[in-house]
């Protein structure tokens, strides 16, 4: 009898892939047990229809590059907006600290029991620590202190060497 292979999905903008990104994947998979991660980019992420740096295809060939040397590591598209949606028929989901609050941010669902209603239907849930947000200690996952001050504004506003390796020899302004 062979195990169902466990899976999480990472969803974000990736824009650009950082290191912190890679790493986060890498612990969550190592201490939770899961086989593979799917980073999963929405066509038009929530808040960020017009996001600066290169479209969307170019993006998504970047982050493509960055992930081909970990076989555990993929990179998906989607048309969902919210992290509920994305998450649907995962084992885990990953996020950091800030998305956790927008997870549980009422405006984006309509009413209290609409959120609620996401968020008991996302599977089991990893969050990594982010300086500036505040993360759920019963659903933290161990995040090197160096690391939780990344950030893809930071990589785009010329801080390049946070940036995944291919993204840093390619990024075009």
């Amino acid at each position: 009898m062979t195990s169902m292979a466990r899976r999480g999905v990472f969803p974000g903008s990736f824009n650009p892939l950082t290191i912190a990104h890679l790493e986060i994947a890498r612990i969550a998979c190592e201490s939770h047990g899961l086989d593979e991660i799917v980073l999963v980019v929405s066509t038009v992420a929530l808040d960020k229809s017009a996001p600066p740096g290169p479209p969307l295809a170019e993006r998504i060939q970047l982050i493509e590059a960055d992930v081909a040397p970990y076989p555990w590591l993929s990179i998906a598209q989607t048309d969902d907006q919210l992290i509920a949606d994305i998450a649907h028929g995962f084992d885990a989901v990953l996020m950091g600290a800030d998305k956790w609050e927008q997870v549980n941010d009422v405006r984006y669902y309509g009413s209290i029991e609409a959120r609620d209603e996401a968020v008991d239907r996302l599977p089991t849930v990893l969050v990594a620590h982010r300086d500036g947000s505040v993360a759920p200690e019963d659903h933290t996952i161990a995040t090197p202190e160096e690391l939780r001050s990344v950030s893809s504004s930071k990589a785009r506003a010329g801080e390049r060497h946070l940036m995944a390796p291919h993204a840093r020899e390619h990024w075009d302004d």
